[in-house]
């Protein structure tokens, strides 16, 4: 195990460092209000499912950490995430696209002076919190999941179930090498600690993670402004 954690801590100071290049670009909120056109017809609905790989809610955005939407963006233009229709949407974005959306997302519904406890009210169970120990999620996503070491990590408090299991079975998938693969997501953190669960387990943490309070959230948008 001490091994495993070496190998992902070297992998993490590359991997971070990589994306704190695309942070680099400073975004404007303002702007990437008006970019998002192509973001609000998934990502501005309640309820709203995405039908591949299978049926799932598409993630909240609204309230995400800017570093985290950005280097995601990245990764599906580069291919290392493998979902055709967001790989198509990234495409057509330059890196000022990418910054500008981040800055405005990350800022979207966001209530000033609101708290999120230093640790989630609701305990998970001892089995599932043996699997959170098993991987130290708290020691990446923060110990109420929602204050992530680094910027370029994801809050996952609150976030459906149903997408963060669909999310971790993807990095196990991998495939980043795969130009034809369809599915996976090439990371050298997650896809180390992904892999080390059954999809059993995999949905019983997504499922107590889910139920956390966080900070993201679905706005309704309209596409006429």
């Amino acid at each position: 195990m001490n091994k495993l954690f070496t190998s992902i801590f070297a992998l993490a100071v590359s991997f971070v460092t990589v994306a704190s290049l695309a942070q680099d670009i400073k975004g404007d909120a303002n702007a990437g209000q008006t970019k998002n056109a192509m973001c609000i017809g998934c990502h501005g609905i309640k309820g709203y499912q995405s039908s591949f790989p299978e049926v799932y809610k598409v993630p909240m955005i609204s309230g995400q950490n800017a570093g985290y939407i950005s280097a995601a963006l990245h990764e599906y233009k580069k291919g290392d995430r493998k979902h055709p229709t967001m790989r198509n949407i990234a495409d057509t974005l330059n890196d000022q696209d990418i910054a500008d959306l981040a800055a405005y997302y990350s800022t979207h519904g966001v209530v000033a002076g609101a708290e999120l406890p230093a640790k989630p009210a609701k305990e998970p169970s001892v089995e599932v919190q043996a699997l959170l120990n098993k991987a130290n999620c708290a020691s990446c996503h923060g110990a109420n999941f929602s204050q992530p070491i680094d910027p370029s990590y994801p809050k996952i408090a609150g976030q459906h179930a149903d997408y963060l299991f669909v999310a971790l079975k993807a990095y196990k998938a991998d495939n980043g090498a795969n130009a034809n693969a369809k599915v996976g997501r090439a990371h050298p953190i997650m896809g180390g600690m992904a892999k080390q669960y059954t999809n059993a387990e995999l949905k019983a943490m997504a499922n107590y993670l889910s139920s956390v309070p966080g900070d993201l959230k679905v706005i309704p948008e309209s596409r006429f402004r």
